[in-house]
């Protein structure tokens, strides 16, 4: 008898449940204007038939009744390259939409262009249609026109020929894209080169690469992901490799935003006028390679900066490298690391000559010792460190030997050194300020084209 009345009770339970449809809902016409999170909704910069990330709009009713709104669409219509999701449907109209008494809904926007010049503005709006007046949000977006490079299976995409990238068109990068034995790939001015996640350029034995950057123009590598935020976060690529015997000559790129942003492995490089950051684990990765950085900028690396290994011959001047890393305590954030020797692809230690001087320079974080130089119990010729005029941070338990050109331990008094506004000029009254010596072709104007003259500062901006 209890099982037929529990039955019974459950039978009507769900009748009524299935009849309280929004049908049963009364919902009259809005009397006053909808309000919206945001009036513009900036998709950021979007890639050639690549669609963007989803952006949302939040649409409020302030009412003290339930409302149906009688048309939500894009004033583009069907021509629109956005599209819009309203209540689970995408497309590019909407009629009758309930919206509860003080409640909200979403309205989701996303762009897929089809690119006609190599940069252009992409524009449109979301209209709200109530009998208390029209209501627009305007979509605002920079759409690129883009050459794709897709690797498929196991095999990468390669570059067979003598290559030259310009500005015309972003590069974007899924999977790995190499450059093929004594071929070179050159990027000129304003060139930018996109990486989805887990991609990377890789350069084989005897091949080249030239970036040629200029102040205002310089070449990007980043990941492919545009909105800013991405730009204070790692690991969004892997990054550039350098096999042996290849030879890089980079003036004026920004790479950001990776794994590890150049491994130099037993090449030839030099890097002027650059700007290096916010890399998960290495910005500079150096084994066995010669390699002359001149107003070179690097922060926010998780081990370090700048990373040696196996030796070779490494000149600094006029570099910046600070290190506020803070996205992951455990790991060392130095400013360089450096070390006589390596592991190889076989497991097997490989121990070189090791030669750095670093002149002119700061070397600052927040690890107390921002420089770790060691040595191995192998047999090495050569095993040399000088630094000169320089603004250090390091214990003394670190074991450096550091001469007496050089200030140690003082704050150098960034600007800013956040990653997400990062300015590594120093202030005025810097201890960094007027203890430069000498510059070379490169240095006598800063990194910012400022010229050296009269009393020089230490580091990247004078």
């Amino acid at each position: 008898m209890k099982l037929k009345i529990f039955l019974g009770i459950a039978f009507w339970s769900l009748l009524l449940l299935a009849g309280c449809n929004r049908d049963d809902i009364s919902f009259d016409s809005p009397t006053q204007l909808l309000r919206f999170s945001t009036d513009t909704v900036f998709c950021d910069t979007v890639y050639n038939q690549m669609r963007s990330e989803t952006y949302a709009v939040k649409v409020y009713n302030n009412e003290d009744k339930d409302i149906l709104i009688p048309e939500i669409k894009l004033e583009g219509g069907i021509n629109s390259p956005y599209k819009i999701n309203v209540d689970g449907k995408v497309g590019t109209r909407f009629e009758k939409i309930a919206l509860r008494k003080k409640d909200s809904l979403y309205v989701f926007v996303e762009i897929a262009p089809v690119a006609n010049a190599p940069e252009a503005i992409a524009e449109d709006k979301v209209v709200f249609n109530t009998p208390a007046g029209e209501q627009k949000v305007t979509l605002f977006s920079v759409v690129q026109d883009a050459e794709y490079f897709i690797q498929t299976g196991e095999n990468p995409v390669t570059i067979n020929d003598n290559t030259t990238w310009t500005k015309d068109k972003v590069k974007v990068i899924f999977g790995n894209l190499n450059v093929a034995e004594g071929k070179t790939l050159t990027m000129e001015k304003g060139t930018k080169v996109y990486f989805r996640k887990n991609s990377g350029l890789n350069f084989e034995k005897n091949s080249s690469l030239t970036v040629n950057g200029v102040l205002g123009e310089e070449v990007i590598f980043r990941g492919d992901r545009s909105d800013t935020k991405y730009d204070t976060l790692p690991a969004n690529w892997n990054g550039i490799k350098m096999e042996e015997g290849s030879l890089l000559k980079m003036n004026y790129g920004k790479l950001f935003g990776g794994n590890v942003g150049l491994q130099l492995k037993k090449n030839t490089a030099t890097i002027n006028n650059t700007i290096i950051h916010t890399f998960q684990n290495v910005g500079v990765y150096g084994i066995h390679s010669s390699l002359t950085m001149n107003n070179v900028v690097m922060n926010n690396c998780g081990e370090a900066d700048f990373a040696i290994a196996a030796g070779g011959t490494y000149y600094l001047n006029y570099c910046t490298l600070a290190n506020y890393w803070n996205l992951n305590p455990s790991m060392s954030a130095l400013g360089i690391y450096a070390s006589d020797i390596w592991q190889n692809e076989d497991g097997e230690p490989e121990i070189g000559d090791f030669k750095l001087n670093v002149n002119n320079s700061i070397i600052y974080g927040d690890t107390p010792d921002m420089i770790s130089i060691n040595k191995s119990n192998g047999n090495v010729l050569d095993f040399q460190y000088e630094f000169k005029n320089s603004l250090l941070k390091f214990t003394s338990s670190s074991g450096l030997t550091i001469g007496n050109t050089n200030i140690s331990n003082q704050d150098p008094k960034f600007q800013n050194y956040f990653t997400q506004k990062m300015n590594l000029r120093v202030k005025a009254d810097s201890p960094a300020k007027g203890k430069g010596v000498g510059t070379n072709n490169v240095t006598s104007t800063d990194i910012v084209g400022n010229p050296r003259t009269g009393a020089l500062t230490i580091g990247a901006y004078q």
